[in-house]
């Protein structure tokens, strides 16, 4: 792990999945991390998958019925092993092999796709968990290093010519289509690689959280390479 990630203020580390799960988020600790060094060979298991359009959701059943040697089968298990134990948490955890997302150009002045540095939200009680097997992975960001983008003046101007209506409504025009989750990085901000392996539990934006929420954003895709990612 870089020495970038445990410097960090905003980050705990864990060395089992319990710890990872049961202790609450505090102060400006939005993101808990289970530090893992995974033995296996989780490419060949990309090698072996077919992808369907740009995302692909993997079942368990998609990685039972590969031929694999026995670093293949050894990145397997620990695979399943995660998506059992999330499950077994009551999450909904989904095993994507991607070439992309879907790019949000619509808009020359702001982006709401998952590259662009955001939060997750939701109206009840949750996290966010991620962990990538193969490929790039993705970055944070501390939350005194961004700036939410309708807070940006020349942005929140081009905003309101868009939705030319009340303040009242406006406001509400930036929930509905997500403007307020989207953050633009500082200068000099130093984005935090999450690296391969790790299984990372993100602080989401809802009315019981009480630290800030984990700002976030899917990496640009290795050249030529898929990732392998589970998320819920």
């Amino acid at each position: 792990m870089s020495h970038n990630i445990q410097k960090n203020n905003q980050i705990k580390f864990f060395s089992n999945f319990n710890e990872l799960i049961e202790t609450p988020f505090e102060g400006i600790i939005n993101a808990h991390c289970w530090n893992r060094n995974l033995i296996g060979d989780f490419e060949e298991i990309v090698n072996k998958l077919i992808l369907h359009e740009d995302i692909t959701i993997i079942t368990i059943d998609d990685l039972m019925n590969l031929n694999l040697s026995e670093n293949g089968d050894k990145a397997r298990e620990i695979i399943i092993e995660d998506l059992k134990l999330l499950s077994e948490l009551g999450a909904s955890p989904t095993l994507n092999l991607l070439k992309c997302y879907e790019r949000d150009d619509t808009l020359d002045f702001i982006s709401t796709d998952v590259y662009s540095y955001h939060v997750d939200s939701s109206p009840i009680s949750t996290d966010t968990f991620l962990c990538t097997y193969f490929g790039a992975s993705s970055d944070i960001l501390p939350n005194d290093s961004v700036t939410q983008k309708i807070l940006i003046p020349e942005i929140r101007s081009k905003l309101k010519e868009l939705h030319d209506g009340s303040d009242d409504e406006f406001e509400l025009f930036l929930e509905e289509f997500y403007f307020d989750l989207h953050y633009q990085a500082n200068t000099n901000a130093e984005p935090i690689n999450l690296g391969l392996g790790n299984l990372w539990r993100l602080a989401v934006k809802n009315p019981q959280q009480l630290v800030p929420p984990c700002v976030h954003r899917a990496p640009k895709e290795n050249k030529n390479e898929l990732r392998l990612l589970l998320i819920c």
